[in-house]
């Protein structure tokens, strides 16, 4: 998780910085960060009510942001069944891209995890304490940091990231393409609905790639 963390330092920045130059009651986005605790989703909740959009609006665009996570959730639930409904509630609130995919690349099969709950816990854990640093200090430190850095570069590249260690066969590739493709077309569409459409693309995409080289 050490790269990932370091990485996630800019990204928990540019959240905190958002917040504190926005109009959005600073106490509800440092919130956030424990409530929704999701990067991407609590920018566009803070831009969305800092440009006069109703809260209505704010949560149906988290909503669609995050519904991948519902994929996650989908596929790490078969490493689950056993747990109990406590450590479930605490897997799902934990539950980000980055502790996902470090522990589905370690555990690639629900036979043979053995220690998975604490693996995911440590990776979860570690990335949750480092985000709410980060965001705090984005907030706190505010406009004082340099427009120089350029610190919103780190959104995409974290991601760009993840997807380098996710795509690992030719389906991956495929999936990775059409969604990116597709999302990318897509971008205009309003709510930020776009990465749900390239989303579905891409596990279609991948689903069928995958049946084709079978």
């Amino acid at each position: 998780m050490a790269p990932i963390l370091l990485s996630m330092i800019p990204f928990g920045l540019v959240f905190g910085v958002t917040a504190a130059s926005s109009d959005v009651d600073l106490l509800a986005a440092w919130a956030s960060s424990f409530i929704v605790f999701a990067g991407a989703s609590q920018i566009a909740i803070v831009e969305v009510l800092d440009s006069g959009g109703s809260v209505l609006v704010a949560i149906a665009t988290a909503v669609i942001i995050n519904a991948r996570l519902v994929m996650y959730s989908a596929d790490i639930g078969r490493y689950t069944p056993a747990l109990s409904a406590s450590r479930k509630a605490r897997v799902a609130y934990l539950l980000t891209d980055q502790a996902y995919l470090v522990t589905a690349t370690r555990f690639p099969e629900p036979g043979r995890a053995n220690g998975l709950f604490s693996y995911y816990i440590g990776a979860a854990l570690s990335l949750w304490t480092v985000w709410q640093v980060s965001t705090t200090a984005g907030m706190v430190v505010g406009a004082a940091l340099p427009e120089t850095w350029e610190l919103e570069f780190a959104v995409p590249l974290v991601f760009l990231a993840l997807l380098v260690l996710a795509v690992r066969d030719r389906p991956g590739v495929m999936a990775a393409v059409v969604g990116g493709a597709v999302a990318l077309a897509t971008v205009p569409l309003p709510y930020n609905l776009g990465l749900l459409v390239g989303t579905l693309a891409g596990v279609i995409a991948g689903m069928s790639s995958e049946r084709w080289l079978a």
